[in-house]
């Protein structure tokens, strides 16, 4: 007979310290970080800047013993035995790419905190990394909202961390109530969901929401649509994105490039969990839903773009937002596929992921490089870049010519001709002719910004510029960014292969 004891004990979820890793290792620096900042002197605070560093490298490392992709952690030992922490091939993918985009952050970021709070920009870094590591992982609805809120939270302080910028303040402001908006709809359908269907795990909740009682139907219904539009917040698309320009000006350089890399990342995993996972049963609601959405965001975005004024204070940002808007719409494409073509379209979605998070990151990092000594950050300041920083200026050249797909970007065409093929194999031709003629018209202003770096400079922009020393890790996030976006392009059929994979 078992004993009330032995009962209790088999309710207790075992831990797999190996699989949670990777966020744990974030979660912990930060704290030794903003503990030890206590006992810093002000001389030797670009110390524990390099010691996020080596926290962000060491979780990343983690990821490799668990390359196989077959771990999960807190898993039910009762019923249907579903996990609420699963290190699959996607979890570990997506976790390389955030904790990835947090170290190139945090190598922009050192050297330029010195008018920032060291201990609590560290901190709070390092805090939305381990949300943002963790979300991937996530196979639960509320582990889900945790972590996207682990991840968010800090990062509504380090767009406001400019104390007495009103620019700033604003930013912060504006990102904050966008982003507690689209948690309160995103909880309302989450409990929804629960209600209809008795379940938070995603493996259940692809089960039992085809089975649905016919009088909990229409709240079902409710609760997935409500999810679905609190994730569109989450991955500024349209007509959701409005926080994107004003957040991004405002936010300290590298914490925009952070938000537009690693943001992206932490809503499109998300995205991709609850309607691949988790609500495989409406796809033919989720599926023309986020196909018109990936047409809006993009024109939007590419529209907007068009528009930006080359001589307007932070213009060169504000260019890099809209954009960022704009590949919003195309990383949604495969994902709408996916309700037509099933869930191997997903890898389309990360292939070009991987290949936006490194080529913007590098188009960041030359716009921080830039900035330190024309703080306007113009598009006009980058006329005739080429003259006073060739190399900057080849490797910018680079990066947007991957953005826009054209050689020697190779890495950038390829993955446009993956998520353009998931839409044609997917029967979405519309949308394939949407995304191609939005292509074309992106060309414009990632050819014009590129075309300035190598004209030569007017009489006023030819007066010398106050020479500061770049910092170390600045010209590093440069050269890696570069390099990365090179290998890849020698080896594009590397993103065909990986597109194929079923992550899953």
């Amino acid at each position: 007979m078992t004993t009330a004891a032995e009962s209790a004990t088999s309710l207790v979820q075992s831990v797999d310290w190996l699989a949670i890793a990777p966020p744990l290792t974030a979660a912990a620096v930060a704290l030794v970080v903003l503990v030890a900042d206590l006992f810093v002197t002000e001389a030797r605070k670009p110390l524990v800047g390099y010691g996020a560093v080596a926290g962000l490298v060491a979780a990343l490392a983690l990821i490799i013993p668990l390359h196989e992709g077959d771990r999960s952690t807190f898993c039910l030992t009762t019923g249907s035995r579903a996990c609420s922490y699963t290190a699959d091939h996607f979890t570990l993918v997506i976790q390389a790419l955030v904790l990835g985009g947090a170290l190139l952050t945090a190598m922009l970021s050192i050297g330029d905190t010195r008018k920032l709070p060291a201990g609590e920009f560290w901190f709070l870094l390092l805090s939305s990394a381990a949300g943002a590591a963790l979300l991937p992982a996530s196979r639960d609805l509320a582990t889900l909202v945790v972590a996207l809120e682990v991840a968010s939270l800090p990062a509504f302080a380090l767009v406001g961390i400019k104390r007495g910028d009103r620019r700033s303040s604003e930013a912060a402001l504006k990102f904050f109530l966008s982003s507690v908006v689209a948690t309160a709809v995103m909880l309302l359908g989450v409990s929804f969901v629960y209600a209809a269907t008795g379940t938070l795990h995603l493996t259940d909740l692809a089960g039992r929401l085809g089975h649905v009682d016919p009088a909990l139907s229409t709240l079902a219904g409710a609760g997935v649509a409500l999810t679905l539009v609190g994730f569109a917040f989450k991955t500024a698309a349209a007509p959701f994105h409005f926080w994107v320009p004003d957040t991004y000006v405002g936010a300290p350089l590298p914490i925009a490039a952070y938000l537009s890399v690693v943001g992206k990342a932490v809503g499109f995993s998300g995205l991709i969990l609850v309607t691949v996972v988790a609500f495989p049963a409406y796809a033919e609601v989720w599926g023309p839903a986020l196909a018109v959405l990936a047409a809006l965001t993009m024109t939007v975005g590419n529209v907007a773009a068009l528009r930006q004024s080359a001589s307007r204070a932070r213009s060169a940002v504000r260019l890099l937002a809209w954009s960022s808007v704009a590949q919003a719409g195309y990383l949604l494409v495969p994902v709408a596929a996916a309700a037509y073509a099933g869930e191997r379209r997903i890898g389309s979605t990360v292939a070009y992921a991987l290949m936006y998070a490194v080529v913007n990151l590098g188009a960041f990092a030359v716009a921080a490089l830039v900035a330190r000594t024309r703080p306007g950050n113009r598009l006009d300041d980058y006329r005739g870049l080429y003259a006073t920083r060739p190399l900057a200026a080849l490797a910018l050249a680079f990066f947007l010519l991957c953005l826009a797909g054209l050689p020697p970007g190779i890495i950038g065409l390829f993955a446009k001709v993956t998520v353009f093929s998931a839409a044609v194999d997917a029967g979405l031709g519309w949308l394939a002719v949407v995304m191609a003629v939005n292509v074309v018209v992106a060309l414009y202003y990632y050819l014009q910004w590129t075309a300035a770096l190598f004209r030569g400079p007017s009489e006023e922009e030819a007066a010398p510029a106050v020479r500061h020393r770049t910092p170390a890790p600045l010209t590093a996030a440069i050269v890696l960014t570069a390099v990365a976006g090179i290998v890849l392009s020698g080896a594009p059929q590397t993103v065909l292969r990986f597109a194929a994979v079923n992550l899953f």
